[in-house]
């Protein structure tokens, strides 16, 4: 069975957004200044090949844990649903 997973991966809260923080000032600099807080990173999609959601599941979160993110800065969280 093929299941497609939607993976967002972000920076810690407690660890700071260079990148945020500077989109976070240029809303001030274009006339948005009730936007705040912005914090980027990254979302991933793919595709993998598994008996269950469940074999599924535990393939994704490996693939998180040693390759998509750096778990001693980012955090990630996941979806699954049959392709």
């Amino acid at each position: 069975m093929k299941f497609k997973a939607e993976i967002d991966v972000m920076p810690l809260d407690a660890l700071l957004d260079p990148q945020g923080k500077a989109v976070t000032s240029s809303m001030k600099t274009v006339g948005l200044e009730a936007i705040e807080g912005v914090r980027i990173g990254k979302h991933i999609r793919l595709f993998v090949e598994a008996n269950s959601e469940e074999e599924a599941g535990t393939k994704v979160d490996e693939a998180c844990k040693k390759i998509l993110s750096n778990q001693i800065m980012e955090s990630y969280t996941y979806s699954l649903e049959k392709a």
